[in-house]
C-alpha cells in the first residue's frame, strides 16, 4: 500500500500535462511569498512608468488590501487584454536585450502571478487618452465584477498613471495564507520594502498609510536626497553619524592589486562606480542595516554582507553593528539578474575584485574618522535653581546653566580629557536671589522636584503638608510560580534573554507626566533629564503577557454563579478558530464533542 492508502501500481505511472491553471498557481506562488513582495514588484513597474509620487494603501497587512496609486505614464488601453498574461511585457523584446537591461521588470509574471492568487483590479490612464479605464482580472484574464457582465474595461474618471488594487491575497491558498505572520508583522515588512525604494529614490515622493488613518506612516518629498531620507526615515541619530563614501574604477586604477596575499591585473575589471553612506564608529546598533542596490535594484548578496561586517567588526565593540546604503552601477552587460524569480538576487563579472574595492573605501573613510572620538553629555545638576557668576550688581545670573559639557578626545597616542566647564566663585556676601520665575525654574533630576513645583502657587494654604498627603504605594514584588512545564520555562528565559537594560531602567524609575493622546495610545514619562512618549498600549500588552508567564499556574479564581455552560465556552472557541480547525482537516462538530467530553464534570453537569 501507498502512503495514500491506494495500491501501488505495478509499473510506472503514466505522465501527463499539468493544467494551464494549474501551473500558472504553482508559478505565481514562487514570486509572490508575502504581501511584501507583492509591493515590490508594484513600486518597480511604478517607478519602470517614471512616476514622480506614488501612494500606498495597506490593510490587515496587505492581505486585505494593498493598492499602489502613481501618476507614471499609464498602460495603453489596447495592452489590458494581455496586461496580466505571463511572460508579456513591454521591456523586453529578445533574450539579448537582457545585456543592456535599464529597467526593473522584464519577465512579465509580477501581475500575472498577483492575478491567480488575488482579486486585482486596475484603472490606469495615459497623457492621451480622454478618460481612464478600468478593468478586472482573473487567473491572467479579463473578468467581468458582475456575473454575466462584460468582461471589457470599462471608462471611469481618473488621473494620468495607474492604480492598481489587490484584494483577498491569497484566498485561494490557505496554506500560504496560514503561514504568513500577523498584520502588524507584515505591514512592517511593507513599511520596510518602502523605506528602502524611497531612500534609494530621493526624487521621488513616497507615501504609505493603513485604511482608515488619517496620517502616513512613510512619507518623503519629491526632489529630495540620499541623505535627507535617510535622516527622515531612519532617524537624526543615523544621520549626525553618516559618511558619505565614492568609489569607481577609475579610483582603483588598472594597476595590480593584492587582496588576501593574491595579486591580480585589473584590466579585466569592467568600469562600475559605487556610492554609500554609512556610519561611523560612535554608532553602534544591535543589528546591522544594510540596504543594497544593484544598477537600481534591491538586492541581497551574502558576500557584500561579509565584506561590510569584516570592516566594521576590527573597529566597533563586540555585538555592535553599522547602518550601510550602498548602490552599484554596473555596466548592464556585465549583470545577470534572470538568477531568481524573484530578483532579489543579482551576479555580476569580478564580483569579488569589485567588492574588495568598495569594502577598502569604507574602511579607509571608517578608519580614518575612527582615530578621533567624540562623547557629548551634559552633566546632572544638583540644585532646583543655579546661580552661575554674578552679574554687575552683585546679583547671581542663570544664564550660564546648562552649558557643563565635557568633551573626551580618544586617540591612539594620547588619552586627554578636556572639561569645558569654568564656573566663578561667588563674593561670601552676595544679595539674597529674587524669586524665580515658574519658567525660569531648572528641572534637573526626577527625585528632586515634582511637575507641581513648577507652577506658583497662588494661596499657599491649600498646600497639603507631607502629614496630610497622600503615602505613595508601596512597591509589591509579584512571586514567580513554580512551574515545571519546559515550554514555559523556555518562555521564562526568552524574555530574561531580550531584556534590555536602559528600557527597564526607565520603566523602573519613571516619573509619569500625562496621557498625550488617547486615541493614538500615547503617553508621556520622565527619565532623570529625559522626557519620553510610549505606546502605553503596546507596553500594556507586553506586560499583562510577562505577568500571565510568571503566574503562570497560580492565578486567582473566581467562581461564577451560575456556572456557565462548558459546551457554550467551548463552541466559542471553535468558532473563533473555524479556519484552523478546517484546515487541520477536522470537522468543527467533531472538536466541540470530543472538547466536552473531556471538560465535563462528573456529575454530568455543563
Amino acid at each position: 500500500m501507498s502512503r495514500s492508502g491506494s495500491p501501488i501500481p505495478e509499473g510506472p505511472r503514466p505522465i501527463h500535462r499539468l493544467e494551464e491553471a494549474l501551473v500558472n498557481r504553482i508559478a505565481a506562488g514562487e514570486i509572490i511569498h508575502r504581501p511584501a513582495s507583492a509591493l515590490k514588484e508594484l513600486l518597480e513597474n511604478a517607478l519602470d512608468a517614471r512616476s514622480s509620487q506614488i501612494r500606498v494603501t495597506i490593510k490587515d497587512g496587505g492581505l486585505k488590501l494593498l493598492q499602489i496609486v502613481d501618476n507614471g505614464s499609464g498602460i495603453h488601453k489596447s495592452d489590458l487584454p494581455i496586461l496580466c498574461e505571463r511572460f508579456t511585457t513591454s521591456k523586453l523584446t529578445e533574450f539579448s536585450d537582457l545585456q543592456s537591461l535599464a529597467t526593473y521588470g522584464f519577465r512579465g509574471e509580477a501581475l500575472a502571478s498577483i492575478s491567480h492568487v488575488a482579486h486585482l483590479t486596475i484603472t490606469t490612464k495615459t497623457k492621451t487618452d480622454t478618460c481612464a479605464w478600468k478593468a478586472f482580472y482573473a487567473d491572467g484574464s479579463l473578468a467581468s465584477l458582475k456575473p454575466g457582465g462584460s468582461a471589457e474595461p470599462k471608462p471611469c474618471a481618473g488621473n494620468n498613471g495607474t492604480t492598481i488594487t489587490v484584494e483577498d491575497l491569497f484566498y485561494n491558498t490557505t496554506t500560504r495564507l496560514s503561514a504568513l505572520r500577523s498584520s502588524s508583522d507584515e505591514y512592517a515588512r511593507i513599511l520596510d520594502v518602502i523605506t528602502r525604494y524611497a531612500v534609494h529614490n530621493p526624487t521621488v515622493s513616497f507615501t504609505c498609510k493603513k485604511e482608515g488613518t488619517r496620517g502616513p506612516d512613510v512619507s518623503t518629498p519629491s526632489g529630495s536626497t540620499t541623505q535627507a531620507n535617510i535622516k527622515l526615515l531612519y532617524g537624526a541619530a543615523i544621520e549626525k553619524e553618516i559618511l558619505h563614501v565614492t568609489v569607481s574604477s577609475e579610483d582603483t586604477g588598472k594597476q595590480t592589486t593584492v587582496h588576501k596575499g593574491k595579486s591580480k591585473a585589473r584590466d579585466d575589471v569592467p568600469d562600475w562606480k559605487a556610492e554609500a553612506y554609512v556610519t561611523n564608529v560612535n554608532y553602534h546598533a544591535k543589528k546591522i542595516t544594510l540596504l543594497l542596490f544593484i544598477n537600481h535594484r534591491l538586492v541581497e548578496s551574502s558576500r557584500v554582507k561579509r565584506a561590510i561586517e569584516a570592516v566594521y567588526s576590527a573597529i566597533l565593540p563586540k555585538g555592535s553593528s553599522p547602518f550601510v546604503y550602498l548602490s552599484i552601477q554596473i555596466a548592464p552587460n556585465q549583470v545577470d539578474v534572470n538568477v531568481h524569480p524573484t530578483k532579489r538576487e543579482v551576479h555580476f563579472m569580478n564580483e569579488e575584485e569589485i567588492i574588495n574595492d568598495i569594502a577598502d573605501a569604507v574602511q579607509q573613510k571608517v578608519a580614518l574618522q575612527g582615530e578621533s572620538r567624540t562623547f557629548e553629555y551634559q552633566t546632572l545638576l544638583t540644585g532646583g535653581v543655579i546661580s552661575v557668576g554674578a552679574g554687575p550688581s552683585g546679583v547671581p545670573s542663570i544664564k550660564d546653566a546648562g552649558k557643563n559639557k565635557r568633551k573626551i578626545q580618544d586617540d591612539d597616542d594620547v588619552e586627554m580629557m578636556d572639561c569645558e566647564a569654568e564656573t566663578e566663585e561667588t563674593s561670601a556676601s552676595v544679595l539674597a536671589p529674587k524669586k524665580a520665575l515658574p519658567q525660569h525654574k531648572i528641572r534637573t533630576s526626577m527625585m528632586d522636584q515634582t511637575l507641581d513645583s513648577m507652577f506658583a502657587i497662588n494661596d499657599p494654604s491649600k498646600v497639603l503638608s507631607s502629614e496630610d498627603a497622600p503615602g505613595a504605594r508601596k512597591r509589591e514584588d509579584i512571586p514567580e510560580s513554580q512551574c515545571i512545564l519546559s515550554s514555559i520555562k523556555d518562555m521564562r528565559n526568552d524574555v530574561l534573554k531580550k531584556k534590555h537594560g536602559g528600557l527597564a531602567d526607565i520603566l523602573t524609575n519613571h516619573i509619569f507626566v500625562g496621557i498625550v493622546d488617547m486615541g493614538l495610545e500615547i503617553s508621556l514619562v520622565q527619565h532623570l533629564t529625559k522626557l519620553y512618549m510610549l505606546n502605553h498600549g503596546v507596553l500594556s500588552e507586553e506586560l499583562f503577557y510577562q505577568l500571565g508567564l510568571r503566574q503562570f499556574g497560580n492565578f486567582g479564581r473566581l467562581k461564577l454563579h451560575p456556572p456557565p455552560p462548558i459546551r457554550s465556552l467551548i463552541q466559542l472557541a471553535v468558532d473563533a478558530d473555524a479556519d484552523q480547525v478546517v484546515a487541520s482537516g477536522l470537522e468543527p462538530g467533531s472538536v466541540v464533542e470530543v472538547e466536552v467530553f473531556f471538560f465535563m464534570p462528573r456529575d454530568g453537569t455543563g
